[in-house]
């Protein structure tokens, strides 16, 4: 019975030389490249070096030491074909029957600060992607092995049986795929943001398994979160949980939304959030006030909802949080004391996300369809241009913070959208309907009380007089919108005939 042959190749080199002794011990001949040969000769293991096999030198500074029929031909034969065994043995090949190989870091090579593009480049493997292709190719004879982790399940079947199953070589060889369309991702990536390739003709995106999630929207509905490899900064995928259950699917939805709105703002502010969706916003010299303000926008949304702060959360904004039942609370950071009042919430999710204001964001938003995806540009912008003042009442200071602190709150609420505020807070959010005056009339009912004095602002232009009409009977006194309707007239006429101060932005802001 012939001796089989392992060739072994490793980047990362954990776990290896224990897995090299075990096939070692169980009379498997090894070869092995460069770095790799020369850390098990020194671990006393019995090594044969690549050259041996390739009858060629390693040579332009090891980037061709595999690349040979010697190799390649040595796992991509057929074993059980006739014509295959007799041009092995005219050729002088032997098969090799385990590919150990893990690529060159690429990953994390890009992701080093100050990296070069020469640097990038000689960490593109070609030589190892070859050859774990071509073993996972021919994988009823061939055990390929990217993942450390699978080398004691390989040894523990070929010491039970004298080879790993069939299965097991087809879920190995499942993995090289996976794992090598992703490292060709990653380069494809790398070289579409550096020569800002814009809608290439074919598009594949990578992203990597942050956790499986117990359930997704609906109990019923399997879910698992990924992250993409750059850019998490000021992401959620970049937080850090402190404390508290496992995040579900709609927990990392909602607080994604509710991340996006805060963004916009400056001064000490508290987005609090409901199905993605601003419920309550409020801004003040201090957290502490700006989440009173937040809370008692909508007390009754917030309640399960989430929260996300743009300053740390100190013992006095812990103190006013504590009492309302929240799903999730992210900040830049947590003070000792805070930390100290939410350990008390054992299930209450902390997330700590550093640079929780970073809105300079070069990626784009992707959204599925059935059977499709749709790309688009983050939508970073929040003014059109030059404000204008279209009505015979030009806003107060006054009103005038209150709108923009408004169109900052409808930016990033779901289409239909309507949001009225005061004094830096929100009075009425009328998220997701499909006739803008609904939402309005949602918006209004729901502030209630709050509403006469506030500011409205709609995320696209009035088609009708009728939000203007409504926006009296309820006591607003200013209006921010988009304009860009055949019936702006017809609003900016209604205003006038209100005392109603209107401003058109000159850009919308649907989100669907």
């Amino acid at each position: 019975m012939r001796t089989k042959r392992a060739l072994i190749s490793v980047f990362d080199k954990s776990g290896i030389v224990d897995f090299a002794k075990s096939l070692n011990s169980m009379g498997w001949e090894i070869i092995s490249t460069g770095g790799t040969s020369k850390k098990l000769k020194e671990e006393g293991i019995n090594v044969k070096d690549i050259s041996d096999i390739t009858r060629f030198p390693e040579c332009f500074d090891g980037r061709v030491k595999t690349l040979h029929p010697n190799v390649e031909g040595g796992i991509l034969a057929i074993r059980d074909n006739e014509k295959h065994k007799q041009q092995m043995t005219e050729l002088g090949i032997e098969p090799i029957d385990m590919v150990v190989c893990n690529l060159y870091p690429f990953k994390e090579t890009i992701l080093k600060a100050g990296v070069s593009h020469e640097e990038i480049i000689e960490n593109i493997d070609i030589g190892g992607p070859t050859m774990i292709r071509a073993a996972a190719k021919n994988y009823p004879f061939v055990t390929v092995i990217t993942d450390p982790e699978d080398y004691s399940k390989v040894i523990e079947e070929i010491q039970a049986n004298g080879d790993t199953s069939v299965e097991t070589k087809e879920l190995l060889a499942a993995k090289v795929f996976i794992h090598t369309s992703h490292y060709d991702a990653l380069i494809a990536n790398y070289f579409s943001k550096r020569l800002n390739i814009q809608s290439p003709k074919t598009l594949t995106l990578t992203y990597e398994k942050k956790q499986d999630l117990r359930y997704g929207e609906n109990p019923h509905q399997a879910a698992t979160f990924y992250t993409q490899v750059q850019e998490t900064e000021g992401t959620l995928p970049g937080a850090v949980q402190l404390q508290g259950k496992e995040l579900s699917y709609n927990n990392i939805g909602d607080t994604d939304g509710a991340l996006e709105a805060l963004k916009e703002f400056d001064e000490p502010t508290i987005v609090a959030a409901k199905h993605a969706n601003p419920c309550g916003v409020g801004s003040a010299a201090t957290l502490a006030e700006a989440f009173k303000k937040a809370y008692d926008a909508d007390p009754v949304s917030i309640y399960g909802g989430i929260v996300a702060a743009n300053r740390e959360i100190d013992k006095a904004t812990a103190e006013v949080m504590a009492p309302v039942f929240l799903e999730v609370v992210v900040a830049p950071s947590f003070s000792e004391e805070a930390c100290a009042i939410f350990a008390k919430k054992k299930n209450l999710r902390l997330l700590q996300l550093s640079d929780i204001t970073k809105r300079d964001y070069t990626c784009s938003k992707a959204k599925t369809v059935l059977g499709g995806l749709l790309i688009q540009d983050m939508d970073l912008q929040l003014l059109g241009g030059e404000l204008q003042y279209v009505t015979n009442r030009r806003p107060t200071e006054k009103e005038l913070e209150d709108m923009l602190f408004a169109w900052k709150v409808v930016k990033h609420t779901k289409s239909n959208a309507i949001a009225i505020a005061k004094d830096k807070c929100t009075t009425g959010v009328g998220p997701g309907q499909v006739s803008r005056i609904w939402a309005l009339e949602n918006a209004i009912r729901q502030g209630g009380e709050r509403i006469p004095g506030s500011v409205m602002a709609s995320d696209a232009f009035f088609p009708f007089a009728d939000c203007v009409e409504a926006a009296h009977k309820a006591g607003i006194t200013a209006i921010i919108q988009p304009g860009g309707s055949i019936h702006d007239q017809d609003s900016i006429d209604a205003a006038n005939k209100y005392d109603i101060a209107m401003i058109f932005t000159g850009m919308r802001h649907f989100k669907h």
